[in-house]
């Protein structure tokens, strides 16, 4: 039996045990980070050059899609590490620094897509108040409140958690450290408080979700009276693609916390991991553009001018002066 002071590392779930499937397993990681990289890339990009894209939307969206980069770089990178090298282990610096941002980036993403519905939410319900409602002071103001939310769960969290005394070896039944995997490691009794301050942000997080909720039933109800099919279409292309993505976010993250021990597996728990923590912040960039059309055309205008650049220092920027 081993205790908190003595674990130098912890020892991460391994994704497949022969090295032809590891090899896969790094391939496949590398092109979805890539991937993600690049999508959000654009995106911040895109509505960093272009002044037409310096609206609340697009502000939250930027940094809804520097949350997604700095989630991804958190876990993805140390499991295709691992697989790449044949390793499962982690020190405990790196199993902390990992709980802490990953849990710093997942609420802070969370509060920015809260803020996001409440954005649509005036943006269609009460348009002529948006600009008093949602001025850039406001918008600064909000986000800010996202990522400090984020950065005080993160810290409470991550101290709490690993003040506790681990009895229970070092192997964590995940391909990254996450705080449920860390407190089954702990002694009997000894996280109670863990799981109290757990059961506090859940009841937080289920508030921020009955608002996204209400927002969208309120902003339904608003759609479909709109008489002209043209509205209509604009009113659900300004709201589908952050629906999507709530949707995708939410349904997979209570998924993963909240399923019935009885069908819960290594396997199971693996998949679900991956499908809320790796797969959004790579199908994000596209579920936003493919029904934004002003973002559709800043990417479009901004690739063109990427082929038309033979000189690479400061195209992005000058594609917009032209």
């Amino acid at each position: 039996m081993s205790n908190s002071s003595s674990i130098t590392e912890f020892l991460l779930l391994a994704f497949a045990d022969t090295r032809q499937l590891q090899l896969l397993h790094f391939w496949l990681f590398l092109g979805i980070y890539l991937a993600a990289l690049l999508g959000n890339g654009l995106i911040i990009t895109a509505v960093a050059c272009d002044h037409r894209l310096h609206t609340p939307m697009y502000f939250f969206l930027l940094n809804l899609s520097l949350l997604d980069l700095g989630s991804i770089s958190t876990t993805v990178p140390k499991s295709m590490a691992n697989s790449l090298w044949d390793s499962r282990a982690i020190s405990y610096s790196g199993c902390t620094a990992q709980v802490f941002f990953f849990t710093f980036l997942f609420v802070a993403e969370y509060c920015v897509l809260t803020i996001m519905a409440y954005d649509r939410y005036v943006a269609i319900c009460q348009p002529l108040h948006y600009g008093t409602l949602l001025g850039s002071r406001a918008c600064v103001h909000m986000a800010a409140a996202a990522w400090g939310s984020g950065f005080l769960n993160a810290v409470l969290h991550t101290a709490n958690t690993f003040s506790l005394p681990l009895c229970q070896g070092n192997a964590v039944d995940q391909f990254f450290c996450e705080i449920p995997q860390i407190l089954k490691l702990s002694c009997s009794r000894s996280y109670l408080t863990e799981v109290g301050l757990l059961v506090l942000s859940a009841c937080l997080a289920f508030g921020c979700f009955v608002f996204i909720l209400f927002s969208y039933v309120q902003i339904f109800r608003v759609v479909l009276r709109i008489p002209s099919d043209q509205g209509r279409h604009k009113a659900f292309s300004m709201c589908l693609p952050h629906l999507a993505v709530v949707s995708l976010f939410i349904s997979t993250a209570t998924f993963a916390y909240l399923k019935p021990p009885s069908i819960s597996s290594p396997v199971l728990d693996l998949v679900v991991a991956v499908l809320y923590s790796v797969v959004p912040p790579a199908v994000n960039p596209l579920l936003y553009s493919m029904r934004n059309q002003e973002l559709k055309d800043a990417l479009r205008k901004m690739m063109n001018g990427c082929f038309s650049e033979t000189i690479f220092p400061g195209f992005f920027c000058r594609a917009f002066t032209m």
